[in-house]
């Protein structure tokens, strides 16, 4: 495995220099035992009568600055044309352009964007010990090091007591004593926990939080970077309250550039009622107090810090979860009903690659991630959880396995109910995915007009990919969509929308994004007289295709075209009516 360069650690000379100089100041005459203290403590001040300081290390920082290379400063690369084939081989493997990741320095410097009064916050000067826990399986080399060299370099020293990366049965070569031997020598804070045979995420995480010793549990994926000064917001919190676990601002690694961009200023986790992580606004009164902690109902699940103390009253995760999938349901409802909080911190800030594509199969054939769902929802989230079922009646039939472990964690710590969960925590959570989904403005096939043997056609496509083609029509779900109550357009039963990020007149491209109900770049509406399906709120373009090259785009309405003329299996005339007055959010 070539890296561009190797990690250069610089905090050892400044520890020697500093060293040295203590030992002539602690010789001098001239400067009493007195004098030292009051020079440690000169960065610390009283605000409210708390003791606070400012954790920025300023050197490190400066040092960043004279770094130079691909990726420097968190901006994108590219690889040399000659090594596509060996990209192809890494990605294929990885899902993202590992070969790039090794051409940029493992302790590659990023740019600040985090909210500007970040940089002049202080933090209580006392401070918990935190333990990062980083499970990982055939991870690549580059990006499980540059996850635990970025959390150590752009940490206070004392705060940060060890790195424990949980090795879930890797097949990897360069996973094994290669990767023992050079954090030994290079960073020998962090240490590898080996599991005997596949546990899974859940379990890997557990065992982690094991063999922790510091005072609070911070869990990150396997391929992120720790952006400037991370930490002291994570911890500060839970210094503060014990019950409280944190979540950082989880910014974007590029998979294909490794560009580090934000994913946005701001939203508060969510759920809908088939259990896909949703996100809601932020409230109007958190934003005026930018860039505090908020408070949010639900955490996004791979990165987060809560203390040890806290976990284990609440009996860690539920060990009846397997591999994946419902642990960061669980452990939000625990928190919230167990008498704790959970915030959002907006001045710790992490990136993190959101792979192109998943690339190991499933560990398990069967559908262990129904029952993880069946067992949070049996155990936490009483008459509710007949609305997830409601919507995936299939769940019913999965054996949750003995759950009095779970209940008894309940019972323990006296927990609230989930009714109350629902009316002062998640309290506009039904306003965005009522429990009830109203009904569609259209629904099924979308057949051209000008040719009538033609229909839209995902292809079966997902998130991020071009949606460009039409297809001989079928009942087949990949020709049945949606126009929703919330005046998005979307294959059925997906969770993904067409999307127009680039308007243009001529052919602007619609992706498959991300359903936000928002409005914007994925709002839709069908005229039944015209078959006109217009983009936006009175762009004037339309959904458009070519029937000679089955592509299918944005372009400006012509009422005269009929390759801008579409008919729907089903239409409801009496809401079509009603559009311009219906709130899309009910």
């Amino acid at each position: 495995m070539r890296l561009k360069r190797l990690w250069v650690r610089h905090r050892e000379k400044v520890a020697v220099v500093v060293f040295l100089a203590l030992v002539i100041v602690v010789m001098s005459p001239s400067h009493t035992f007195r004098d030292l203290i009051k020079r440690e403590e000169e960065g610390v001040v009283q605000v409210d009568g708390l003791r606070k300081k400012d954790y920025h290390d300023y050197n490190y920082l400066k040092i960043e600055t004279l770094q130079k290379g691909p990726g420097e400063n968190g901006m994108g690369a590219t690889l040399d044309p000659s090594l596509e084939k060996e990209k192809d081989e890494f990605y294929k493997v990885n899902g993202f352009n590992a070969r790039l990741s090794d051409e940029i320095a493992l302790n590659r410097s990023l740019k600040d964007i985090r909210h500007p009064k970040c940089k002049e916050r202080l933090y209580l000067a006392d401070l918990p010990t935190a333990a990062v826990i980083v499970p990982f399986h055939n991870e690549h080399w580059s990006t499980l090091l540059r996850t635990a060299i970025s959390a150590y370099n752009r940490a206070p020293s004392h705060l940060l007591r060890e790195i424990i990366l949980v090795d879930d049965a890797s097949t990897k070569d360069f996973l094994g004593k290669k990767l023992d031997d050079y954090l030994a020598k290079h960073l020998p804070i962090a240490r590898v926990v080996r599991l005997p045979d596949r546990w899974g995420l859940i379990r890997a995480r557990l065992e982690g939080a094991k063999h922790a010793t510091a005072d609070v549990l911070i869990f990150l994926d396997s391929h992120t970077e720790c952006a400037i000064n991370w930490l002291p917001p994570l911890l500060e919190p839970i210094a503060i309250d014990y019950k409280t676990a944190v979540c950082p601002f989880i910014d974007v690694v590029d998979f294909e550039t490794f560009e580090y961009r934000a994913q946005d200023e701001g939203r508060r986790g969510a759920f809908d009622w088939e259990f896909y992580y949703k996100r809601l606004p932020v409230l109007p009164e958190d934003e005026k107090n930018m860039p505090e902690p908020f408070k949010s109902p639900i955490m996004a699940g791979g990165l987060f810090a809560i203390s040890s103390q806290f976990f284990w009253e609440l009996g860690g995760y539920d060990p009846g979860l397997d591999i994946w999938g419902g642990e960061q349901y669980e452990l939000s409802f625990k928190v919230w009903q167990c008498h704790g909080m959970m915030v959002d911190a907006p001045c710790s800030r992490i990136g993190h690659i959101y792979r192109k594509f998943a690339p190991f199969p499933n560990p398990r054939k069967d559908n262990f991630v129904a029952r993880n769902y069946r067992r949070v929802a049996e155990v936490w989230m009483d008459e509710y959880k007949q609305y997830l079922y409601m919507r995936q009646p299939g769940w019913l039939t999965v054996d949750t396995k003995d759950l009095s472990e779970q209940l008894a964690v309940r019972e323990r710590n006296k927990c609230h109910s989930f009714k109350w969960f629902m009316e002062n925590v998640a309290f506009d959570l039904i306003k965005h995915y009522p429990l009830i989904e109203p009904p569609d403005y259209c629904n099924g096939t979308i057949q051209s007009v000008a040719d009538p043997k033609l229909c839209v056609d995902t292809k079966m496509k997902g998130q991020f990919d071009r949606l460009d083609s039409l297809g001989e029509c079928s009942p087949s779900s990949q020709f049945q969509f949606q126009l929703t109550a919330y005046k998005d357009l979307r294959p059925l039963k997906s969770h993904n929308c067409f999307d127009v990020p680039e308007l243009k007149d001529d052919r602007a491209p619609v992706l498959l994004f991300g359903c936000h109900k928002g409005l914007g770049n994925q709002m839709w509406k069908y005229d039944p007289e015209s078959q006109m399906i217009h983009f936006g709120h009175y762009s004037g373009h339309c959904l458009d295709c070519s029937t000679s090259t089955l592509e299918v785009y944005v372009t400006r309405c012509d009422p005269t075209s009929s390759t801008q003329r579409w008919r729907w299996s089903y239409v409801n005339n009496e809401r079509l009516q009603n559009y311009d007055t219906l709130d899309p959010k009910p």
